[in-house]
């Protein structure tokens, strides 16, 4: 017997237990196992369609961020705009509003001086006046200590009032 020859015997019975090996596999194993191949062959294909539709939603997604960056930036500009416009409209409001209290102020100023100057200009009026009539009544005083210039002057005083008339 040699190592590298086995004899018929044992080369039958071999070929026999394989032969019967290879009904049942055939019969009841490589169905099963085929099937679970293609399975898994169907899953692992599900599984990349599903994985590229979540690529493709992931870049509607992307694409949809973006706009919506885009859009936000656009509203966030919109708006800084709108709050400096309103901030230069309070600006001029306010200068305009405190011009005007300005003019009021000035005009209530104007009025104020021209008061004071009437009232100053009366006040220096009367005092003339009461001086003038001091003055008139010491010059009255001393002309009229004399009977006749005292008569000459009521003469006088009384034809001045008759041509008036």
């Amino acid at each position: 017997m040699s190592l590298l020859m086995p004899e018929t015997g044992l080369l039958f019975w071999m070929l026999l237990a394989f032969g019967i090996v290879f009904l049942i596999l055939a019969k009841f194993g490589w169905p099963v196992i085929t099937g679970m191949v293609e399975k898994r062959t169907s899953f692992i294909n599900e599984s990349v369609k599903s994985a590229e539709e979540a690529n493709k939603q992931l870049e509607n997604i992307k694409i949809e961020t973006a706009a919506i960056i885009a859009k936000a930036h656009e509203e966030e500009v919109k708006i800084l705009k709108e709050a400096a416009e309103m901030r230069k409209q309070i600006i001029q409001d306010a200068k305009n509003a405190a011009s005007e209290e300005a003019k009021k102020i000035v005009e209530a100023t104007k009025e104020q001086i021209v008061a004071e100057k009437e009232r100053a200009l009366n006040e220096v009026k009367d005092q003339i006046a009461e001086i003038s009539i001091q003055i008139a009544e010491k010059v009255v005083r001393d002309d009229l200590k004399n009977d006749k210039k005292q008569a000459e002057m009521i003469e006088r005083l009384l034809n001045e009032i008759k041509t008036s008339h």
